[in-house]
């Protein structure tokens, strides 16, 4: 394996070194595939110079995670399982991001997370049929992790998100935490460097101005008490500023309406494509894009539209200020993959509409029913006598953080531009708006 180091430009953090087992991790066909797999997926068409990847975003999260575990004192054991995660977090990502991601958890059962172990640990394919000559018999990632000192069941285990984030107890002002969860949060945690990389990145390649980040002060202030990671009492506006950040971007850029749209919009020419989306995590944007217009039909039809620029209009949206308890609980119950299908089908046939034609968009259940966002906002404050709180207990900015509703509308419904009056009476009377 190499021992060369490399410097690599990045322009958001600058020189970027990296060596050893990363250096022929990140030169693997697995982690090169990113290279072509949009950051933010249909976002470059509202948003014209977010053409960035999955590729450097994985580089600024590896560089992150080493500059966190540096500033925590972590051991060199620690320091390189989580650096590996970090370079790793993304590699079974599928093209376009998190636009399929729905769909292929219904079919596949995994997320890009669960896909991540299985291919680090070599348990499935990591590459197309047609490359079988070039990467047959290669050593898997974790043969190579595992002879570098890496343990590859740490660095899955680090990358697997877990069911709940944050989940601090406050009692009598101690702080009670998992065994060892900082470790954990440097890829999944209030603040972390998975999303203070892409937060800083999406913002530069974007051109807004949301995205500023003191991350010298956070790098400054965070340390480990009680197995878990907190940060003193001095880095509160830092922590601060990063969720006033992301929040915006949320509402900005990530839940932009027309982005929205044109991700339903190549959802939908997959789902009438026909393809086999098992191992979509081995394809690239240009991979998929090929292949929906070669498919035909529909499929052909949507993909050429969006390229065209020829987006479906919004024939209803239901902003939050307007939606009652009933309304939102109402709903909520077809928030699911499979509802949300059920409810297309049905407003279609009252319009008159192709099924293919008709774009259903709502959140998830649990963020419809709930505002708050816990596991992002409720960082861990420790003052100098010892005693940690939530961050909500110093700062009324995080407190209102907590319940701010990152979408701003609850239905979303779309089609073409010339069935719009269609559409908008028809999803009224299915569900009695």
């Amino acid at each position: 394996m190499s021992e060369n180091c490399k410097t690599i430009f990045d322009p958001i953090h600058g020189s970027i070194k990296i060596g050893g087992v990363y250096l022929d991790i990140l030169n693997r066909h697995e982690m090169q595939r990113l290279r072509g797999v949009k950051q933010l997926d249909m976002g470059y068409m509202v948003y014209p110079g977010a053409n960035h990847t999955r590729f450097e975003h994985c580089l600024g999260v590896y560089h992150l995670a080493g500059r966190m575990a540096d500033s925590l004192g972590l051991s060199d054991e620690d320091r390189s399982a989580v650096m590996a995660a970090g370079l790793l977090h993304d590699v079974c990502h599928p093209p376009f991001s998190h636009t399929l991601e729905e769909l292929t958890v219904e079919r596949t059962g995994m997320d890009h997370m669960d896909l991540a172990r299985k291919l680090i640990m070599g348990e499935m394919r990591t590459y197309r049929e047609r490359d079988e000559d070039m990467f047959s018999g290669c050593l898997s990632m974790a043969e190579m992790l595992d002879s570098a000192g890496i343990s590859p069941t740490k660095v899955c285990d680090l990358i697997t998100q877990p069911e709940t984030v944050g989940g601090t107890e406050f009692i009598d002002g101690r702080s009670f935490f998992p065994s060892e969860d900082y470790i954990h949060q440097i890829i999944h945690g209030p603040v972390d460097a998975d999303q203070m990389d892409y937060l800083m990145r999406d913002a530069h390649y974007t051109g807004v101005t949301w995205g500023s980040i003191d991350l010298e002060r956070i790098l400054n202030t965070i340390k480990v008490h009680n197995d878990r990671m907190v940060m003193e009492r001095g880095g509160i506006v830092a922590a601060e500023g990063l969720m006033v950040s992301r929040a915006l971007m949320y509402s900005a850029v990530y839940y932009h309406t027309t982005v929205r749209v044109i991700k339903m919009m190549l959802t939908k020419a997959v789902e009438c494509s026909g393809l086999d989306v098992s191992e979509i995590y081995t394809w690239d944007d240009a991979d998929l894009t090929n292949a929906l217009i070669g498919s035909g039909g529909k499929a052909s039809d949507i993909t050429r539209s969006i390229l065209a620029r020829r987006i479906y209009g919004t024939a209803y949206m239901l902003y939050s200020e307007d939606a009652d308890s009933e309304i939102t609980g109402r709903l909520a119950e077809f928030s699911g993959y499979q509802k949300r299908k059920e409810l297309e089908y049905e407003i279609a046939d009252k319009a008159g509409l192709d099924p293919t034609e008709l774009i259903v968009d709502m959140p998830s259940k649990s963020a419809m029913l709930s505002k708050s966002k816990i596991g992002k906002t409720d960082v861990s404050i420790i003052d100098p006598s010892g005693r940690v709180r939530s961050i909500t207990r110093f700062s009324s900015i995080a407190k209102g953080l907590q319940s701010r509703d990152p979408y701003g509308w609850k239905l979303l419904i779309a089609c073409p531009k010339k069935d719009m009056e269609r559409a908008e009476k028809a999803a009224r009377k299915v569900l009695s708006l």
